[in-house]
C-alpha cells in the first residue's frame, strides 16, 4: 500500500481508460490506482480491470461525478491513504502535472490543490467560450462567498492531503459537486491554492453537459454554491461541539 491514491471517476470511457491507467502506472509505480466505473454501459469497467495495474469499483448503476468521488474519498479513508489525487477520465488533464498539485500538499502550502488554465495566459485548450463565460461567473461567485479568488471552479483535477480526504469523504454534494466543494472547504478554513496546468481536448467519450443544457446546469449550480455556503456554517458548527 502506497501513499497515494489516484481516483479516477469514469463513466463510458472505454475509449480512455485503459491508455489512462497505464500511462499513470508507467508515470509512477508508487501510485495506487482507482477507477470508479459509475454505471458505465459500455466496457470501461472491463478494460480497467483487465489492465491488471487498477482497483476498480463497480457502482451498481450512475451515481453522477459526485457520488463517485465520494466512493472514492471514502475508500482513501478506509485504506489510510496521505494523499488523493482526483484525475478525470477522459484524458484532458496532463500525466506530467500531476506532482505539481501534489507537491503543494506534500508540502503543506496548502489543503487542497486545484490545477486551474486560468491563473496564466497561454496558447492552449480553454474549452468553448459559453463555457469560460460560466466559470467566470463561478470565480465571481466563489469570491464573494469566501473571499478568495479561485479562477477554475470547475476542474476535476485536485490534489487533497488526509484532513481533506476526510472532510470530503463525509461531506460531499451530488451532481456538479466542483464549485461546491470550493465553497464548504473555504468557508470551514481548508486552505485552497491553485497552480496552472494546461487542458487538453477531450480524448474520446461525451461530455455530460450539452450546450443545450448549459443554463440550466448554471442555474442549479449557482443556487448549489448558495446552499453550500449555508451547509458549510452547519458542518462547522457541529464540529465546534464536537
Amino acid at each position: 500500500m502506497n501513499d497515494t491514491l489516484i481516483i479516477i471517476p469514469a463513466y463510458n470511457e472505454a475509449e480512455n481508460i485503459d491508455s489512462l491507467v497505464q500511462k499513470l502506472k508507467h508515470a509512477d509505480s508508487s501510485w495506487d490506482i482507482l477507477v470508479i466505473n459509475d454505471g458505465s454501459t459500455d466496457n470501461t469497467s472491463k478494460l480497467a480491470k483487465a489492465s491488471g495495474k487498477a482497483v476498480v469499483i463497480d457502482l451498481p448503476f450512475n451515481l453522477g461525478i459526485g457520488g463517485c468521488v465520494q466512493t472514492g474519498f471514502k475508500y482513501a479513508m478506509l485504506y489510510n491513504y496521505e494523499y488523493a489525487l482526483q484525475f478525470d477520465g477522459d484524458g484532458q488533464h496532463k500525466i506530467e502535472e500531476i506532482n505539481k498539485l501534489l507537491n503543494i500538499v506534500k508540502n503543506k502550502e496548502a489543503d487542497i490543490a486545484i490545477g486551474s488554465r486560468f491563473v496564466q495566459k497561454h496558447n492552449g485548450y480553454k474549452s468553448t467560450s459559453p463555457r469560460r463565460l460560466g466559470i467566470k461567473i463561478f470565480e465571481i461567485t466563489s469570491y464573494l462567498m469566501i473571499r478568495q479568488k479561485i479562477t477554475d471552479n470547475t476542474s476535476g483535477f485536485r490534489a487533497y492531503n488526509k484532513k481533506t480526504i476526510k472532510f470530503l469523504s463525509e461531506n460531499y454534494p451530488t451532481d456538479f459537486p466542483e464549485p461546491e466543494i470550493v465553497i464548504m472547504l473555504g468557508k470551514n478554513k481548508f486552505k485552497i491554492k491553485e497552480i496552472f496546468t494546461q487542458m487538453q481536448e477531450r480524448q474520446g467519450g461525451v461530455s455530460s453537459i450539452s450546450l443545450a443544457q448549459s443554463p440550466y446546469y448554471m442555474i442549479k449550480v449557482l443556487l448549489a454554491m448558495f446552499m453550500a455556503s449555508i451547509r458549510a456554517k452547519q458542518i462547522e458548527s457541529e464540529i465546534d461541539t464536537n
